[in-house]
Order: structure tokens, then C-alpha cells, then sequence
């Protein structure tokens, strides 16, 4: 597997990110390695918190919520996942599937980090593959914390929304991450946060992960992921620890797929879910700080 490495110049001044990057090896699934990304902040002792993100975002995602998370006593995580941020990126978008992300994470901050107890915030791609991590690894996650984003198995229809934008995904001339970003938003990004955006990917080259990424989401039964996300929600059909939603008011991909989860979730029931107000898809970018606070109380309740 033929994989590039974005140059550490590439990440030098990055507005409101002053954290030091951190590298595991993990296996490709090709008989080889990548090396994946991940901050690491906070006490080491600490409960840990994982933050996983979406596309086309990467860790920078999280730089306003970590320093508050961190002044709570939690352990940050962050993982880049592979192909985005400062982890390596396989040049043929056959190299990537649905698995071999799961497998990636896993390898990461399972086998990796010896992570334990873990609370899980994920959005957009990093619930599709946390939600998958805590249901195979129940023993290892204490509690689960998802925003915008979905387990889908291909049995229900996807929404006019996603089905455009995996349109969108393959076939733009110009597959600009961070201006994709600044319009799933309803913050106005400078241009210097957008620029952090595109960082990871010099060119083109660069982007295979992120432009294939739209397509491994299954659409239909025949997906080669429908058999393991139907059973990851089997598991999560008995999952009783803690469970929560934090959903956006303003995101036309995921809004309402948080309604699935309270009512099939045991560990959902009495949870404080909140809909996040004034955020779009990446409600991290347009409100950090809020869903910093949500998340810290959530695990502060044990």
C-alpha cells in the first residue's frame, strides 16, 4: 500500500492549536504500516475521553473543546483518522473500506494506547466508527457521547441531503476541505481556520481518503459494512451504560438520527440529550465550548 505524508511544515502556526503531535504505527491491512496521529492531553491518569471526527475534518476539529475538557481532569484523545490530518494517506481510494477504518481506530487506541474506560464523542465518521468500536468492545468504553451522525446499515432509505452531497463528493473538479467545512457550518470561518482545513492535503494526491470516504457509508443491504452495523445495533439494543445524543438545530444530513438511539439505546433513558443551537453539521466548529461543558457534566455523572 503506497501511502503520503503530509510535511510537518504543513501544520506550523495552525490558528488556536498549540497541541504536540503524537504517532502509533498500525497495521495497513495490507501487510504493511501507517502511522496515525492523535493528540494526547491531560492528565495521563486521567478518565479518557476519545474524540473521534468526521469528513473532511481532522483533529483541529476539537481545539476548542480539549483545553476544556482538560481543565475538567479528563485525558484527550484525538485521533487523526487515516488518510486525514497528520496521518498517513494511501494514495488509491481502493485502499480504503469501511473496516479498515474500524480496524485502523481499533488498532490505535485499543491495541496501541491500552486505552480503558473510554468515553466516546463521536461525529459524523467518528460515530460511524466509534458506535462500531464501543458494540465489538462493550468491556472497553464506559459511556457514549455521539453528535450528527449515524449508524446506517443500508435497510432504510438515505436522505436527499447525504445522497447529494456523495454526488457532490465524486464528481467536483475541486474537492476543497475546507471549504466544504465553512459551508457545513453557520459560524463564519476565517480565513486562516478554513486554511488549517485544507492543511493535510498539499494536493490532490493527498485526497483519496477524503473524496472516497462519502461512498463507504452503506446505502443499501448489499454493502459490504451492512452485516457488521446491523449487528452493532443489536449490541446497542442492550448497551445500559451511559449513552447520550447531542445533536445540531441546523444539519440537514443527520437531523433527526438521534431519535433511533433514545428509543432503542437502554443506557439512553433519563440521559440529558440536547440539541445543540446555532451549530450545523460540524457542531464542534460552530459551538466547542458548549459541547465541551455537555460533555464534561456527562461524564462527571458517572
Amino acid at each position: 500500500m503506497h501511502a503520503l505524508r503530509t510535511p510537518d511544515e504543513r501544520f506550523d502556526g495552525l490558528p488556536g492549536f498549540p497541541f504536540s503531535p503524537h504517532y502509533r504505527q498500525v497495521p495497513d491491512g495490507d501487510g504493511g504500516a501507517l502511522r496515525m496521529h492523535y493528540l494526547d492531553e491531560g492528565p495521563a491518569d486521567g478518565p479518557v475521553v476519545l474524540l473521534l471526527h468526521g469528513e473532511p475534518s481532522w483533529c483541529f476539529l476539537y481545539r476548542t473543546m480539549i483545553p476544556m475538557l482538560v481543565a475538567q481532569g479528563l485525558r484527550c484523545i484525538a485521533p487523526d483518522l487515516v488518510g486525514f490530518g497528520r496521518s498517513d494517506k494511501p494514495t488509491q481510494p481502493g485502499d480504503y473500506s469501511y473496516a479498515r477504518h474500524v480496524e485502523w481506530v481499533r488498532s490505535c487506541v485499543l491495541d496501541q494506547l491500552g486505552l480503558e474506560d473510554i468515553t466516546l464523542f463521536g461525529q459524523d465518521w467518528g460515530g460511524l466508527i466509534g458506535l462500531r468500536l464501543a458494540a465489538e468492545h462493550p468491556k472497553r468504553f464506559a459511556r457514549v457521547a455521539i453528535g450528527n451522525t449515524g449508524l446506517p446499515t443500508g435497510l432504510e432509505p438515505a436522505s436527499k441531503a447525504f445522497l447529494a452531497w456523495q454526488q457532490f463528493s465524486q464528481t467536483t473538479p475541486d474537492f476543497d476541505a475546507g471549504a466544504i467545512v465553512a459551508m457545513a457550518v453557520v459560524s463564519t470561518l476565517s480565513a486562516e481556520v478554513t486554511a488549517a482545513y485544507n492543511a493535510p492535503f498539499p494536493d490532490d494526491s493527498y485526497k483519496a481518503g477524503a473524496r472516497i470516504f462519502p461512498t463507504l457509508v452503506p446505502t443499501d443491504a448489499s454493502d459490504p459494512a451492512s452485516a457488521a452495523n446491523v449487528s452493532a445495533r443489536e449490541a446497542l439494543c442492550a448497551w445500559d451504560k451511559p449513552f447520550l445524543t447531542l445533536y445540531s438545530d441546523s444539519d440537514p444530513i443527520t437531523g433527526g438520527g438521534e431519535v433511533w438511539f433514545q428509543r432503542n439505546v437502554p443506557g439512553a433513558t433519563g440521559q440529558p440529550h440536547t440539541t445543540i443551537t446555532g451549530a450545523g453539521h460540524f457542531l464542534q466548529e460552530d459551538q466547542g465550548p458548549r459541547v465541551a461543558e455537555l460533555l464534561a457534566r456527562f461524564v462527571a455523572a458517572r
